[in-house]
C-alpha cells in the first residue's frame, strides 16, 4: 500500500481529516512520511535552509547563544540544544565557532530533537567526535540551564486551517471526490482557541493554528525561565497568522499540496504571537520579532564575509557573495525569515535581539 492508498482508507473508514492529521500521516508516517524516509536537503533534495547556503550563519548564531551563556555566568553543565537538526550543519558550524569560547565546550551536553532515522545517521556523520544525544521531544530535556537553536522547525509542525463565518468557524478538511484527494469545509460552529481572532479577522478569512507549538515552547521556555539559558527561533511568518500559508515543496518546485503525499514537503508559516504567548505562559521573556537580514547584520554577518573573502577569487568569492545577499537581502531571505529569542527575565537579551 502507498501512502495514498493509506491516506484514502482512512477517511473512507473515519471520514474527512483535519489538514493537521494529514500533514502528520504525509511527514512523518513511520513506513511512508517524507521525513521518515529520506533525506530532503541541498541540491539532491526539495529545498535548501539557511545553514546548508553558507558556513556564516551557524556561526553566528552560535556566538550569539554563546554571548548569552557569558552573560549569565558561564553556568556548568548546560545543555546545547537545537530542534529539528537536519543534517547537523547548523550544530557543527555553531560548535566551529565557539570553540575559542573559554569553558563553553567543556561545560555543554549536546542534546538533538530529531525524528528521522535519516537525518539522524547524517547529524551523526557531521557531529562525530562530540557524543551527542538524540532525543524524541522537548519534554525530555533534562532540568538545566538550556542553549537552543531551532531553525525551520515550527514550520513543518501540522496546521489546521479555519475559515470564519460568522460569529463561528468552518474547519477545512480533506475528504475524497471521486476517489481523489480533495479539500472541502465542516459545518460552522464556535472555536474557543479561535475567539481572540474574532476581532482582527471578517468573513471568508482564513486562520491556522498549530496546536504542537504552545507545548514544545512551553517545554523550552519553562527550562530557561527556571534554569537559564536562551533559545533562538528562526522561520518564516508573522506575529499574526492570516490566510492559508500551507505549501508543498518537491524538487525545490512549488507543487500541489495533495498530489503525491509522502513525496514532497509540507509546511506553513509560523504564528510568532502564539509562540511569544506561549513563552510567556512558562514564565519566559521574549525579544521583539526581528527579521533575519536585520538579525544576522547586527551579529556582523557583513565583517564575517569580508573575512571569508580576503583569500577568494573567482567563482568562490561570486558564491560567497551570493550566500551573504540570499541570507540577508529582503528580497530573499532577509525579511521572509524572522527571529524570536527567548530568555529568563531580568537578564539580558540575546544580542541582535531587542525587548
Amino acid at each position: 500500500m502507498s501512502l495514498t492508498g493509506h491516506l484514502t482508507a482512512r477517511i473512507r473508514a473515519d471520514g474527512p481529516l483535519s489538514v493537521a492529521d494529514y500533514m502528520a500521516d504525509c511527514l512523518l508516517h513511520p513506513k511512508f512520511g517524507y521525513y521518515t524516509t529520506r533525506d530532503p536537503l541541498g541540491a539532491k533534495g526539495d529545498f535548501t535552509t539557511a545553514p546548508e547556503i553558507s558556513q556564516m550563519f551557524g556561526e553566528l548564531i552560535g556566538l550569539a547563544l554563546a554571548q548569552a551563556w557569558l552573560d549569565q555566568g558561564a553556568p556548568a553543565p548546560f545543555t546545547l540544544a537545537e530542534l529539528g537538526p537536519g543534517r547537523g550543519t547548523l550544530m557543527a558550524d555553531l560548535l566551529r565557532a565557539t570553540r575559542g569560547v573559554p569553558g563553553f565546550h567543556a561545560a555543554m551536553q549536546i542534546r538533538l530533537i530529531e525524528a528521522s532515522p535519516a537525518l539522524r545517521a547524517a547529524q551523526a556523520k557531521a557531529l562525530e567526535g562530540y557524543a551527542p544525544e538524540w532525543l524524541d521531544t522537548a519534554d525530555a530535556l533534562p532540568d538545566q540551564p538550556l542553549l537552543l537553536a531551532a531553525n525551520e522547525f515550527f514550520d513543518a509542525l501540522p496546521i489546521r486551517q479555519f475559515l470564519r463565518a460568522g460569529g463561528g468557524w468552518s474547519e477545512k478538511r480533506i475528504g475524497l471526490t471521486d476517489g481523489a484527494l480533495s479539500f472541502g469545509l465542516s459545518p460552522a460552529a464556535p472555536q474557543p482557541a479561535l475567539d481572540h481572532r474574532l476581532a482582527d479577522t471578517q468573513e471568508g478569512d482564513l486562520v491556522e493554528i498549530c496546536e504542537a507549538a504552545a507545548p514544545i515552547t512551553q517545554a523550552i521556555a519553562a527550562r530557561i525561565a527556571a534554569h537559564g539559558g536562551a533559545a533562538l527561533i528562526v522561520d518564516y511568518g508573522d506575529w499574526r497568522a492570516l490566510g492559508d500559508t500551507l505549501q508543498a515543496l518537491r524538487a525545490h518546485e512549488p507543487a500541489d499540496p495533495l498530489q503525491s503525499p509522502g513525496e514532497a514537503d509540507l509546511t506553513a508559516h509560523v504564528d510568532f504571537e502564539a509562540l511569544a504567548m506561549a513563552a510567556k505562559t512558562a514564565g519566559c521573556a521574549f525579544t521583539r520579532l526581528t527579521p533575519q537580514g536585520v538579525f544576522l547584520e547586527r551579529l556582523g554577518i557583513t565583517d564575517r564575509a569580508r573575512a571569508l573573502a580576503a583569500p577568494l577569487q573567482g567563482e568562490a568569492l561570486d558564491s560567497l557573495a551570493a550566500a551573504h545577499r540570499r541570507l540577508t537581502h529582503p528580497g530573499e531571505m532577509g525579511n521572509l525569515f524572522k527571529v524570536l529569542g527567548l530568555y529568563p527575565p531580568q537578564t539580558t537579551p540575546l544580542p541582535g535581539l531587542n525587548p
